[in-house]
């Protein structure tokens, strides 16, 4: 039976943006109610762990505790719709809104492992369990989940050095001969092919889901494209992909 899938490219959600959008998008799934929510990685930015720019004068002010603060609201803002309909369906007996919920991790989160490897006595102070993930099914970075026939990791790598698959979307469907979608990379690029059997396959980089720009891609880096993705017909690893910008979640939920 073919389902619908909703698809949420990286969020960094951190300090000091205004993470407003959040409350769109979570207006946008209680409206579509997919069957399956699946959050693509890097939903929190955790910069106070970055390496990138430790040292720098950007870096100054950082804290790990304002970063969690962040991703909670974040995800507060993104699951109240559902929770706030659950709570008046509870009321008046009417059936709830349920979907399977998944998230990827991706490495932004995985700066908390890698600052435990770096600094073993911050082992046990630090750790996932801080982040605001409790109601979701959660996958450990660069692990694949596969569901239905669409495999879904923050982004797909080498094997043979661990890092991200270069090139277009088209040639990592090639790579890897299965549909996948995948985030990671700040651009939208969609490629489908039909295999020899007759069965579609879809290659999606879909990396950004915010508004904010990152100063450190500069002012030409950060045009790029924003939104999520709702999969109708989902079956085999076959869909009907559509594209949501922010910029249509904005004219149709902003108040």
């Amino acid at each position: 039976m073919a389902k619908s899938h909703m698809v949420i490219p990286d969020i960094q959600a951190k300090p000091g943006v205004s993470l407003e959008y959040l409350s769109w998008i979570g207006e946008y799934i209680l409206d579509k109610k997919p069957d399956v929510l699946i959050c693509i990685g890097d939903f929190a930015d955790m910069p106070s762990l970055s390496s990138y720019d430790k040292g720098k004068k950007s870096f100054e002010g950082r804290r790990y505790k304002e970063d969690i603060k962040a991703a909670t609201e974040a995800m507060s803002l993104l699951l109240a719709p559902i929770k706030i309909y659950n709570q008046k369906q509870a009321i008046q007996k009417g059936k709830q809104y349920k979907p399977r919920m998944v998230l990827t991790l991706g490495n932004h989160e995985e700066r908390i492992v890698r600052v435990c490897d770096n600094s073993p006595e911050l082992d046990g102070v630090v750790s996932y369990a801080d982040l605001p993930y409790r109601d979701w099914e959660v996958h450990d970075f660069l692990k694949p989940v596969e569901i239905d026939g669409i495999v879904y990791v923050h982004y797909l790598a080498n094997p043979m050095t661990g890092k991200p698959y270069g090139g277009t979307a088209l040639n990592q469907l090639a790579k890897v001969g299965k549909s996948f979608i995948v985030g990671h990379k700040q651009t939208l690029d969609i490629a489908t092919r039909f295999t020899i059997g007759g069965i579609q396959q879809w290659g999606i980089i879909a990396g950004a889901s915010y508004p904010h720009d990152e100063p450190y891609k500069g002012y030409q880096g950060n045009e790029h494209w924003r939104g999520i993705l709702y999969l109708h017909r989902v079956l085999d690893g076959s869909c009907d992909p559509m594209i949501i910008s922010l910029d249509y979640l904005k004219e149709r939920y902003y108040s």
